[in-house]
């Protein structure tokens, strides 16, 4: 319980340190990749491929479903590294994560 107080305490004080905006700053970095994902036509080419709905404008700001968060990831990720010219592999749902997130990254780092 001390630990955990003492925690909490050094996060609140990390917060006012950044001002009182710095809280909603997620949101504004989630809508400003729905826009940027909206302009690459995310929709139609990734979505409605995998009969998936389009994102809310906090859909990875607020933790709702770890598991369909973390597979919406994927799959987003999946599409830009193809957009980029990289083919890749579409993950699948019930793919190991620590795999998928290894395979992400080191199709990353071959940029």
């Amino acid at each position: 319980e001390e630990g955990r107080r003492g925690e909490r305490e050094r996060s609140e004080e990390g917060l006012a340190e950044r001002g009182p905006g710095s809280a909603f700053h997620m949101f504004v970095l989630m809508e400003d990749l729905l826009d940027k994902l909206k302009l690459l036509s995310y929709e139609e080419e990734a979505l409605r491929r995998h009969n998936m709905r389009p994102l809310s404008r906090h859909y990875f700001a607020l933790p709702t479903n770890p598991g369909e968060q973390f597979f919406m990831f994927c799959t987003l990720a999946a599409w830009l590294i193809s957009k980029a010219g990289h083919p890749f592999e579409q993950p699948q749902e019930y793919d190991d994560p620590n795999a998928v997130i290894s395979n992400v990254l080191s199709e990353l780092r071959s940029f």
